[in-house]
C-alpha cells in the first residue's frame, strides 16, 4: 500500500492523524522542516523532511504517496506551486479546512484565515485532485491557551462575552475524521463541518473546567474595550478583534451543531466535559500561586 503524507506531522492535528493511521496498518510518511522535532512518532514512521515554504523540498516526500493530509500553518505565497505539487505526485488531498462557507454568524465574520483556506480550495478545486475538505469549528483545545493560565493561578477567568455559545470540538475527533477520510472509500468530494455534540456558553464551559477541577472558577464578564486594553501585547489585535466580532455576532443564537463525527466515524463526538477530564492537568494550579 502507498504511503500517505501527513504535514504538520508534529502538531495536535498532525500528530493526531498520524496515531490514527498508524493504528488502522495504513503506511505513513510525515513530513517535517526538522527531522529532530518528529523523534517521538511511533515506530515505523517514515520521517521526510520538507517546508511548505520552499515548494521544491516537498518532491521527496510527496513521491509515491496515495494520499496527502494538507494543513496550511505558514504564509499564503507558496501555496499554488504547493497546491501544483501535489497534484503532480498524488491522487487525492485531505485539507484542513474553516467552516467559512457555513451559515452561521459566528463562521461569517471577517477573517483572514478563512480567505487563505478559501483560496487553497480553490487551488485544489482546479487542480482536478480528489478532495475531502475538513471544517473544524471552535477547538476544544483553545480553552488550555485562553483560559488555562488564569485558573492555574486562581479563581478567576476575565472574559468577553460569556453568554456566547459555541459547540467545542475534540482535536481527537477531528484528527479521526481526517485519518477515516485518507484512507476509506466513498469522502472524495465531500464537506465536512465538525463540531462538539453541544451548544455551550462560554461562562458555561468555565464552569464545565471547575466542576471537573473540583473547585469554584468565577467568570468575570469583560467588555470589548477591556479585552482588547488586557490582551495587548499578548495576542495579535486582529485576531482578538476577529474573536470579538464573532462572539458579538453569535449572541442569542445557539452555536452550529452538526452530526457529521458521529455519520463518520460511528461513535458520539467527545464532549467537552470529557476533553477537560482527559486534559485536566492543564488547569491544575501551579505551585507557586498555590502556597
Amino acid at each position: 500500500m502507498p504511503p500517505v503524507l501527513v504535514t504538520g506531522a508534529t502538531g495536535r492535528i498532525g500528530r493526531g492523524v498520524i496515531d490514527q493511521l498508524v493504528g488502522a496498518g495504513v503506511p505513513v510518511r510525515a513530513l517535517t522542516r526538522r527531522a529532530e522535532a518528529a523523534a517521538t512518532l511511533p515506530a515505523g514512521v517514515e520521517v521526510v523532511t520538507g517546508d511548505l515554504t520552499v515548494p521544491a523540498s516537498l518532491d521527496e516526500a510527496l513521491r509515491g504517496t496515495s494520499a496527502v493530509f494538507l494543513l496550511w500553518t505558514v504564509p499564503p505565497a507558496t501555496a499554488a506551486a504547493v497546491v501544483d505539487r501535489l497534484a503532480a505526485h498524488t491522487r487525492r488531498v485531505v485539507f484542513l479546512s474553516s467552516p467559512h462557507r457555513t451559515p452561521h454568524p459566528f463562521f461569517q465574520q471577517p477573517n483572514p484565515m478563512a480567505v487563505l483556506h478559501a483560496e487553497i480550495e480553490r487551488l485544489i478545486a482546479a487542480t482536478g485532485l480528489e478532495s475531502t475538505i475538513v471544517r473544524p469549528g471552535m477547538f476544544a483545545s483553545n480553552a488550555s491557551v485562553w483560559w488555562a493560565p488564569a485558573i492555574r493561578a486562581g479563581d478567576v477567568v476575565r472574559w468577553p462575552y460569556g453568554a456566547a455559545e459555541t459547540a467545542p470540538v475534540d482535536d481527537r475527533d477531528i484528527a479521526a475524521v481526517a485519518a477515516r477520510t485518507l484512507y476509506q472509500d466513498g469522502h472524495a468530494g465531500r464537506d465536512y463541518v465538525l463540531t462538539g455534540p453541544e451548544s455551550l456558553r462560554q461562562a458555561a464551559q468555565v464552569d464545565i473546567i471547575g466542576n471537573v477541577l473540583g473547585r469554584p472558577i468565577r467568570f468575570k464578564e469583560l467588555s470589548p474595550d477591556e479585552f482588547r486594553s488586557e490582551t495587548e501585547g499578548k495576542a495579535p489585535r486582529p485576531a482578538v478583534d476577529m474573536l470579538l466580532t464573532a462572539w458579538g455576532a453569535t449572541m442569542g443564537r445557539p452555536a452550529f451543531i452538526t452530526s457529521a463525527v458521529s455519520d463518520i466515524l460511528g461513535v458520539p463526538p467527545r464532549s467537552f466535559p470529557r476533553w477537560v477530564a482527559d486534559h485536566a492537568g492543564a488547569f491544575e494550579r501551579d505551585p507557586i500561586t498555590s502556597t
